[in-house]
Protein backbone atom coordinates (compact mmCIF):
# COMPACT_ATOMS: atom_id res chain seq x y z
CA UNK A 1 0.00 0.00 0.00
CA UNK A 2 1.58 3.01 -1.35
CA UNK A 3 0.24 6.81 -0.34
CA UNK A 4 0.06 9.74 -2.90
CA UNK A 5 3.35 12.07 -2.36
CA UNK A 6 2.82 14.60 -0.05
CA UNK A 7 4.97 17.30 1.59
CA UNK A 8 3.22 17.11 4.98
CA UNK A 9 5.51 16.09 7.95
CA UNK A 10 4.51 12.24 8.71
CA UNK A 11 5.40 12.15 11.79
CA UNK A 12 3.00 14.69 12.82
CA UNK A 13 -0.27 13.42 10.37
CA UNK A 14 0.99 9.46 12.05
CA UNK A 15 -0.02 11.01 15.50
CA UNK A 16 -2.39 12.40 14.68
CA UNK A 17 -3.84 9.47 12.87
CA UNK A 18 -3.48 7.16 15.90
CA UNK A 19 -5.40 9.27 18.18
CA UNK A 20 -8.67 10.08 15.56
CA UNK A 21 -8.71 6.33 15.35
CA UNK A 22 -8.03 5.65 19.35
CA UNK A 23 -10.89 8.55 19.92
CA UNK A 24 -13.49 6.41 18.12
CA UNK A 25 -13.31 3.82 20.69
CA UNK A 26 -14.42 6.45 23.14
CA UNK A 27 -17.32 7.28 20.91
CA UNK A 28 -18.20 4.01 20.45
CA UNK A 29 -18.15 3.25 24.37
CA UNK A 30 -20.09 6.80 24.31
CA UNK A 31 -23.00 5.07 22.58
CA UNK A 32 -22.32 1.18 22.82
CA UNK A 33 -21.34 0.83 26.70
CA UNK A 34 -23.42 -0.22 29.48
CA UNK A 35 -24.50 2.81 31.68
CA UNK A 36 -22.36 5.30 29.10
CA UNK A 37 -24.79 7.93 28.94
CA UNK A 38 -24.89 8.19 32.78
CA UNK A 39 -22.33 5.97 34.03
CA UNK A 40 -18.52 7.15 34.63
CA UNK A 41 -15.96 4.75 33.42
CA UNK A 42 -13.45 5.97 36.07
CA UNK A 43 -15.31 5.79 38.94
CA UNK A 44 -13.51 3.72 41.28
CA UNK A 45 -16.67 2.36 43.11
CA UNK A 46 -18.11 0.87 39.57
CA UNK A 47 -15.04 0.74 37.38
CA UNK A 48 -12.61 -2.47 36.17
CA UNK A 49 -9.38 -2.04 34.95
CA UNK A 50 -10.31 -2.46 31.70
CA UNK A 51 -13.24 0.14 31.49
CA UNK A 52 -11.14 2.32 33.06
CA UNK A 53 -8.08 2.36 30.73
CA UNK A 54 -10.49 1.86 27.53
CA UNK A 55 -11.80 5.45 29.15
CA UNK A 56 -7.84 6.42 29.95
CA UNK A 57 -6.34 5.49 26.80
CA UNK A 58 -8.71 8.44 25.09
CA UNK A 59 -7.39 11.10 27.14
CA UNK A 60 -4.56 11.56 24.53
CA UNK A 61 -7.12 12.53 21.96
CA UNK A 62 -8.50 15.78 22.49
CA UNK A 63 -4.68 17.16 23.96
CA UNK A 64 -2.62 16.22 21.03
CA UNK A 65 -5.40 16.89 18.59
CA UNK A 66 -5.61 20.65 20.16
CA UNK A 67 -1.68 20.78 20.57
CA UNK A 68 -1.30 19.53 16.30
CA UNK A 69 -3.67 22.15 15.35
CA UNK A 70 -1.31 24.88 17.06
CA UNK A 71 1.84 23.13 15.39
CA UNK A 72 0.18 23.06 12.15
CA UNK A 73 -1.17 26.87 12.12
CA UNK A 74 2.81 27.70 12.85
CA UNK A 75 4.10 25.58 9.94
CA UNK A 76 0.91 26.75 7.54
CA UNK A 77 2.10 30.34 9.18
CA UNK A 78 5.91 29.88 7.74
CA UNK A 79 4.69 30.33 3.82
CA UNK A 80 1.62 33.57 4.93
CA UNK A 81 2.43 36.75 6.07
CA UNK A 82 1.40 37.42 9.93
CA UNK A 83 -1.75 38.92 8.39
CA UNK A 84 -2.66 36.08 6.47
CA UNK A 85 -2.34 33.33 9.12
CA UNK A 86 -4.17 35.56 11.35
CA UNK A 87 -7.20 35.81 8.89
CA UNK A 88 -6.85 32.27 8.33
CA UNK A 89 -6.68 31.39 12.30
CA UNK A 90 -9.80 33.89 12.73
CA UNK A 91 -12.20 32.96 9.54
CA UNK A 92 -11.37 28.66 10.79
CA UNK A 93 -12.16 29.20 14.56
CA UNK A 94 -15.02 30.93 13.48
CA UNK A 95 -16.21 28.26 10.83
CA UNK A 96 -15.41 25.44 13.71
CA UNK A 97 -17.22 27.05 16.44
CA UNK A 98 -20.35 27.45 13.92
CA UNK A 99 -19.73 23.97 12.64
CA UNK A 100 -19.76 22.69 16.51
CA UNK A 101 -23.09 24.37 16.97
CA UNK A 102 -24.93 23.34 14.07
CA UNK A 103 -23.32 20.46 12.77
CA UNK A 104 -21.71 18.49 15.34
CA UNK A 105 -24.67 19.02 18.08
CA UNK A 106 -27.10 17.41 15.07
CA UNK A 107 -24.76 14.28 14.57
CA UNK A 108 -24.20 13.62 18.11
CA UNK A 109 -27.91 13.36 19.14
CA UNK A 110 -30.20 13.51 16.04
CA UNK A 111 -32.20 16.11 17.83
CA UNK A 112 -33.93 18.86 15.38
CA UNK A 113 -35.13 20.74 18.04
CA UNK A 114 -31.61 21.56 19.83
CA UNK A 115 -32.90 21.12 22.74
CA UNK A 116 -29.02 21.06 24.54
CA UNK A 117 -26.42 22.68 22.47
CA UNK A 118 -23.13 21.03 23.71
CA UNK A 119 -19.82 22.91 23.33
CA UNK A 120 -16.76 20.33 22.88
CA UNK A 121 -13.57 19.87 21.19
CA UNK A 122 -14.31 22.00 18.04
CA UNK A 123 -15.87 24.61 20.05
CA UNK A 124 -12.57 24.37 21.91
CA UNK A 125 -10.07 24.29 18.89
CA UNK A 126 -12.05 27.26 17.05
CA UNK A 127 -11.95 29.27 20.08
CA UNK A 128 -8.11 28.47 21.00
CA UNK A 129 -7.39 29.46 17.43
CA UNK A 130 -9.01 32.82 17.56
CA UNK A 131 -7.33 33.68 20.76
CA UNK A 132 -3.97 32.41 18.70
CA UNK A 133 -5.00 34.50 15.56
CA UNK A 134 -3.77 37.79 17.93
CA UNK A 135 -1.24 35.60 19.96
CA UNK A 136 1.00 35.31 16.47
CA UNK A 137 2.00 38.53 16.64
CA UNK A 138 3.69 38.62 19.71
CA UNK A 139 7.24 37.39 20.46
CA UNK A 140 7.29 33.27 20.43
CA UNK A 141 8.94 33.52 23.40
CA UNK A 142 5.98 35.35 25.12
CA UNK A 143 3.69 33.08 23.35
CA UNK A 144 5.58 29.86 25.30
CA UNK A 145 5.54 32.05 28.40
CA UNK A 146 1.45 32.40 28.07
CA UNK A 147 1.17 28.81 26.71
CA UNK A 148 3.03 27.53 30.17
CA UNK A 149 0.92 30.06 32.35
CA UNK A 150 -2.78 28.88 31.15
CA UNK A 151 -1.67 24.96 31.44
CA UNK A 152 0.23 25.29 34.63
CA UNK A 153 -1.26 27.80 36.70
CA UNK A 154 -5.21 27.44 35.63
CA UNK A 155 -5.73 25.33 38.19
CA UNK A 156 -5.56 27.73 40.65
CA UNK A 157 -9.09 28.87 40.00
CA UNK A 158 -10.57 25.52 40.11
CA UNK A 159 -11.75 27.09 43.65
CA UNK A 160 -13.91 29.55 41.77
CA UNK A 161 -17.23 28.10 41.39
CA UNK A 162 -20.01 30.81 39.98
CA UNK A 163 -23.86 29.78 39.83
CA UNK A 164 -26.52 31.49 37.76
CA UNK A 165 -27.17 32.94 34.15
CA UNK A 166 -25.26 36.54 34.63
CA UNK A 167 -22.71 37.61 32.00
CA UNK A 168 -20.19 36.97 34.38
CA UNK A 169 -21.42 33.46 34.90
CA UNK A 170 -21.73 32.59 31.75
CA UNK A 171 -18.69 33.66 30.73
CA UNK A 172 -16.63 31.85 33.03
CA UNK A 173 -18.36 28.78 32.58
CA UNK A 174 -16.97 28.91 28.98
CA UNK A 175 -13.48 29.52 30.45
CA UNK A 176 -12.67 27.68 32.97
CA UNK A 177 -16.22 25.79 34.29
CA UNK A 178 -17.67 23.30 32.80
CA UNK A 179 -20.85 20.99 33.21
CA UNK A 180 -23.00 24.37 34.83
CA UNK A 181 -26.14 24.27 32.33
CA UNK A 182 -27.05 27.51 30.98
CA UNK A 183 -30.63 27.99 30.61
CA UNK A 184 -32.06 29.35 27.36
CA UNK A 185 -35.67 28.81 28.34
CA UNK A 186 -38.22 26.69 26.44
CA UNK A 187 -36.57 23.28 27.38
CA UNK A 188 -33.39 24.32 26.15
CA UNK A 189 -30.00 24.96 27.31
CA UNK A 190 -25.83 25.16 26.52
CA UNK A 191 -23.64 23.13 28.59
CA UNK A 192 -19.92 23.86 27.74
CA UNK A 193 -17.78 20.37 28.52
CA UNK A 194 -14.52 21.89 27.07
CA UNK A 195 -14.11 25.28 28.76
CA UNK A 196 -11.48 27.00 26.89
CA UNK A 197 -8.87 29.10 29.16
CA UNK A 198 -6.49 25.79 29.28
CA UNK A 199 -7.19 24.29 25.84
CA UNK A 200 -5.87 27.96 24.55
CA UNK A 201 -2.48 27.18 26.62
CA UNK A 202 -2.41 23.73 24.54
CA UNK A 203 -2.64 25.63 21.43
CA UNK A 204 -0.32 28.14 22.30
CA UNK A 205 2.58 25.84 23.28
CA UNK A 206 1.98 23.87 20.10
CA UNK A 207 2.05 26.65 17.68
CA UNK A 208 5.96 27.26 19.69
CA UNK A 209 6.97 23.70 19.15
CA UNK A 210 6.13 23.83 15.30
CA UNK A 211 9.86 25.89 15.18
CA UNK A 212 11.34 22.31 15.80
CA UNK A 213 9.34 20.91 12.31
CA UNK A 214 10.66 23.94 10.25
CA UNK A 215 12.14 23.69 7.17
CA UNK A 216 15.90 22.87 7.02
CA UNK A 217 15.76 22.48 11.24
CA UNK A 218 17.86 19.50 12.45
CA UNK A 219 16.45 16.18 13.01
CA UNK A 220 19.20 15.16 15.46
CA UNK A 221 18.47 18.35 17.55
CA UNK A 222 14.67 17.73 17.12
CA UNK A 223 15.04 14.04 18.48
CA UNK A 224 16.73 15.19 21.06
CA UNK A 225 14.35 18.00 22.13
CA UNK A 226 11.58 15.52 22.03
CA UNK A 227 13.35 13.04 23.89
CA UNK A 228 14.03 15.74 26.24
CA UNK A 229 10.78 17.54 26.68
CA UNK A 230 8.60 13.61 26.68
CA UNK A 231 10.75 12.06 29.60
CA UNK A 232 10.31 15.62 31.28
CA UNK A 233 6.54 15.90 31.54
CA UNK A 234 5.97 12.07 31.88
CA UNK A 235 8.81 12.49 34.95
CA UNK A 236 6.92 16.01 36.05
CA UNK A 237 3.66 14.03 36.23
CA UNK A 238 4.84 11.02 38.77
CA UNK A 239 6.83 14.22 40.78
CA UNK A 240 3.53 16.17 40.51
CA UNK A 241 0.98 13.95 41.04
CA UNK A 242 3.11 12.17 43.78
CA UNK A 243 3.05 15.23 45.86
CA UNK A 244 0.01 15.69 45.67
CA UNK A 245 -0.55 18.80 46.47
CA UNK A 246 -1.24 20.76 43.02
CA UNK A 247 -1.66 19.71 39.53
CA UNK A 248 -5.39 18.29 39.59
CA UNK A 249 -8.47 18.93 40.88
CA UNK A 250 -9.01 15.68 42.52
CA UNK A 251 -6.32 14.47 44.51
CA UNK A 252 -5.10 10.57 44.40
CA UNK A 253 -5.38 8.64 47.50
CA UNK A 254 -5.17 4.86 49.10
CA UNK A 255 -8.17 2.28 48.13
CA UNK A 256 -8.64 -0.40 49.87
CA UNK A 257 -6.88 -2.67 46.85
CA UNK A 258 -3.70 -1.81 44.90
CA UNK A 259 -5.39 -1.79 41.90
CA UNK A 260 -7.94 0.95 43.16
CA UNK A 261 -4.62 3.05 44.33
CA UNK A 262 -2.89 2.51 40.57
CA UNK A 263 -6.57 3.93 39.09
CA UNK A 264 -6.90 6.88 41.38
CA UNK A 265 -3.55 7.73 40.72
CA UNK A 266 -4.20 7.97 37.37
CA UNK A 267 -7.67 9.26 37.39
CA UNK A 268 -7.09 12.82 36.63
CA UNK A 269 -9.48 15.69 35.15
CA UNK A 270 -10.19 16.40 31.57
CA UNK A 271 -12.63 18.86 31.93
CA UNK A 272 -11.17 21.30 32.63
CA UNK A 273 -7.85 19.38 31.71
CA UNK A 274 -5.49 19.79 34.61
CA UNK A 275 -1.73 20.37 34.60
CA UNK A 276 -1.43 16.47 35.49
CA UNK A 277 -3.62 15.36 32.54
CA UNK A 278 -2.36 17.30 30.10
CA UNK A 279 1.48 15.91 31.27
CA UNK A 280 0.39 12.47 31.03
CA UNK A 281 -0.56 13.09 27.91
CA UNK A 282 1.65 15.52 25.52
CA UNK A 283 4.51 13.98 27.25
CA UNK A 284 4.10 10.22 25.70
CA UNK A 285 3.08 12.37 22.53
CA UNK A 286 6.23 13.71 22.35
CA UNK A 287 7.90 10.48 22.67
CA UNK A 288 5.72 8.79 19.97
CA UNK A 289 7.33 11.67 17.51
CA UNK A 290 10.67 10.81 18.90
CA UNK A 291 10.42 7.44 18.31
CA UNK A 292 8.70 7.42 14.91
CA UNK A 293 10.52 10.38 13.16
CA UNK A 294 11.53 8.23 9.92
CA UNK A 295 9.40 5.12 10.45
CA UNK A 296 7.57 4.29 7.32
CA UNK A 297 5.62 0.63 6.80
CA UNK A 298 2.04 -0.24 5.96
CA UNK A 299 1.08 0.06 9.37
CA UNK A 300 1.82 3.52 9.09
CA UNK A 301 0.38 4.09 6.01
CA UNK A 302 -2.91 3.00 7.26
CA UNK A 303 -2.91 5.33 9.99
CA UNK A 304 -1.19 8.32 8.18
CA UNK A 305 -4.46 8.24 6.46
CA UNK A 306 -6.85 9.58 8.86
CA UNK A 307 -3.96 11.75 9.44
CA UNK A 308 -4.30 13.65 6.87
CA UNK A 309 -8.15 13.87 7.02
CA UNK A 310 -9.09 14.55 10.32
CA UNK A 311 -12.19 16.89 9.88
CA UNK A 312 -13.55 14.86 7.27
CA UNK A 313 -13.26 11.75 9.35
CA UNK A 314 -14.50 13.50 13.13
CA UNK A 315 -17.95 13.92 11.78
CA UNK A 316 -17.83 11.30 9.62
CA UNK A 317 -16.87 8.77 12.35
CA UNK A 318 -19.54 10.61 14.75
CA UNK A 319 -22.56 9.91 12.12
CA UNK A 320 -21.81 6.25 11.48
CA UNK A 321 -21.59 5.43 15.37
CA UNK A 322 -24.46 7.06 15.68
CA UNK A 323 -26.32 5.22 12.71
CA UNK A 324 -24.96 1.80 14.14
CA UNK A 325 -26.78 2.59 17.58
CA UNK A 326 -30.29 2.91 15.71
CA UNK A 327 -29.26 0.04 13.91
CA UNK A 328 -28.90 -1.80 16.74
CA UNK A 329 -32.19 -0.95 18.52
CA UNK A 330 -33.76 -2.08 15.45
CA UNK A 331 -32.40 -5.37 15.84
CA UNK A 332 -32.43 -5.96 19.08
CA UNK A 333 -35.97 -4.62 19.60
CA UNK A 334 -35.50 -1.59 20.77
CA UNK A 335 -37.05 1.84 19.99
CA UNK A 336 -34.99 3.60 17.77
CA UNK A 337 -36.22 6.84 18.61
CA UNK A 338 -34.37 6.41 21.75
CA UNK A 339 -31.10 7.46 20.01
CA UNK A 340 -32.62 10.80 19.30
CA UNK A 341 -31.07 12.42 22.55
CA UNK A 342 -33.11 15.37 23.57
CA UNK A 343 -32.50 17.52 26.82
CA UNK A 344 -35.73 15.28 28.34
CA UNK A 345 -33.48 12.20 27.96
CA UNK A 346 -30.70 13.54 30.83
CA UNK A 347 -33.12 13.70 32.79
CA UNK A 348 -34.81 10.23 32.25
CA UNK A 349 -34.35 6.95 32.66
CA UNK A 350 -34.67 6.20 28.92
CA UNK A 351 -31.27 4.81 28.98
CA UNK A 352 -31.21 3.13 32.15
CA UNK A 353 -31.34 -0.39 30.48
CA UNK A 354 -29.33 0.12 27.43
CA UNK A 355 -25.81 -1.44 26.95
CA UNK A 356 -23.68 -3.78 25.09
CA UNK A 357 -20.93 -5.37 26.92
CA UNK A 358 -17.12 -3.96 26.41
CA UNK A 359 -16.24 -6.81 23.52
CA UNK A 360 -18.98 -5.59 22.02
CA UNK A 361 -17.66 -2.22 21.89
CA UNK A 362 -14.18 -3.02 20.70
CA UNK A 363 -15.79 -5.23 17.54
CA UNK A 364 -17.96 -2.13 16.68
CA UNK A 365 -14.76 -0.16 16.94
CA UNK A 366 -12.59 -2.24 14.20
CA UNK A 367 -15.67 -2.59 12.19
CA UNK A 368 -16.38 1.37 11.77
CA UNK A 369 -12.25 1.84 11.38
CA UNK A 370 -12.28 -0.62 8.62
CA UNK A 371 -15.27 0.59 7.21
CA UNK A 372 -14.37 4.44 7.28
CA UNK A 373 -10.66 3.46 5.73
CA UNK A 374 -11.33 3.69 2.09
CA UNK A 375 -13.82 6.78 2.22
CA UNK A 376 -10.95 8.91 4.41
CA UNK A 377 -8.31 7.31 1.68
CA UNK A 378 -10.46 8.87 -1.54
CA UNK A 379 -10.79 11.92 0.30
CA UNK A 380 -6.85 12.10 1.16
CA UNK A 381 -6.15 11.75 -2.77
CA UNK A 382 -8.56 14.11 -3.82
CA UNK A 383 -6.84 16.85 -1.35
CA UNK A 384 -3.92 15.91 -2.61
CA UNK A 385 -5.05 16.02 -6.37
CA UNK A 386 -7.07 19.68 -5.67
CA UNK A 387 -4.82 21.89 -3.75
CA UNK A 388 -6.19 24.65 -5.85
CA UNK A 389 -9.32 24.24 -3.89
CA UNK A 390 -9.00 27.31 -1.24
CA UNK A 391 -12.06 25.62 0.59
CA UNK A 392 -10.51 22.47 1.15
CA UNK A 393 -8.06 24.11 3.86
CA UNK A 394 -11.42 24.54 5.53
CA UNK A 395 -12.50 20.61 5.20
Amino acid sequence: MTLVKSNRIESIDLLRGVVMVIMALDHVRDYFYYEAFFGDPTNLETTTPIVFFTRFITHYCAPIFVFLAGTSAYLYGSKKTKKELSKFLFTRGIWLIFLEIVVNNLIWKFDLTYSRIIFQVLWAIGFSMIILSLLIYLNKKIILVIGFILIAGHNLLDGIILQGSSIKSIIWYFLHQPFTPISLGSNKSILVFYPALPWIGVMALGYCFGHFYKRNFDVTIRKKWLLRLGLGAIIMFFIIRGINVYGDLVPWSVQDTTTKTVLSFFKVTKYPPSLAYLLITLGPALLFLYAFEKTKNKLTDFFLVFGRVPFFYYFLHVFVIHVLAIIGLIIFGGDWRDMIVTLEDFSTNTFANYGYPLWVVYLVWIGVIVLLYPFCKKYMIYKVNNKDKWWLSYL
